[in-house]
This record gives structure tokens, sequence and C-alpha cells, in this order.
């Protein structure tokens, strides 16, 4: 099962100000603890919301909304994607992140197997699963 942590957005975030270097040097030891226990799928950090925009759809229009937004609770300040086997096995990696504040989501992914075949056909699927091979680096014909 793949889930991602979602680590959400605060004011000091916001700010654009970066992590001490103690932080940084906590968060890297975290992410060598995920990688080297072979859960870490993917990680990175957000920059803020004064560098991103929101695109709003209307139909067939489209609204592009500069950043900064306004309400912080609701950003994100980066994410991590864990492969593990249960819901519990990822909150308990979580509940290790070294923050002593704060905010992290975590949600599960949906994979193609959670779609059945009159909403995701198997063509689609195959589509979709040669499209996440050649992501992946494992299928070099896709």
């Amino acid at each position: 099962m793949r889930f991602m942590v979602l680590v959400k957005g605060n004011e000091e975030s916001e700010s654009g100000a970066l992590p001490s270097a103690e932080q940084i040097a906590d968060m890297g030891r975290y992410n060598e603890e995920l990688a080297k226990a072979g859960v870490l799928l993917a990680l990175d950090g957000l920059q803020s919301s004064a560098k991103g925009v929101r695109v709003r759809f209307d139909g067939d229009r489209r609204t592009v909304i500069d950043g900064p937004f306004a309400e912080t609770k609701e950003l994100l300040a980066g994410f991590w994607i864990l492969q593990v086997k249960s819901k519990e096995e990822a909150v308990e990696w979580v509940s290790r992140a070294p923050f002593e504040e704060g905010e992290l989501e975590v949600r599960q992914i949906f994979e193609l197997e959670d779609f059945p075949v009159d909403v995701l056909s198997p063509e689609e699927a195959e589509r979709e699963a040669v499209l996440r091979r050649g992501l992946a680096g494992t299928d070099t014909q896709g």
C-alpha cells in the first residue's frame, strides 16, 4: 500500500524562511531511516504559496490565481510517499518524524486494482501501468 504524507503549511513555512541546519540534519536522518527501511518512494518540500498559483475550473473557463494564499492551515509545505503494509505502519513511521509542532496528514493512494472494470477497463489499466513503469524507470519499452 502506498500512502502520501502531507506536511501542513504554517506561518513559518509560508514566510519563506528556511529550516535551521539542525532541522535539516534531523530531517535528513529521518529520511535516511525511511530509505534504509525500504519504505520511502518520494519526498520533497514545497516553497511558499507566494511562488505558486491555483487554477480554478468552471466548465470550460480556467482562472489562474496567483499566491500567496491566506489560509495557511489549508496549505502544504511538503510530502513523502511511503510504501508500507498497512495504514498503521504508515502512522508508525509518520509518528517518528522530527516535528515539534504542526500536523501531518496520511492519505492512502489509489492503486489500479481499486477501480472496478466498468470504471477502468483492462486496456486503460494496462496503458496506465505502462506509464507508471516508465516513470519508475522499470519499463524501457513503454
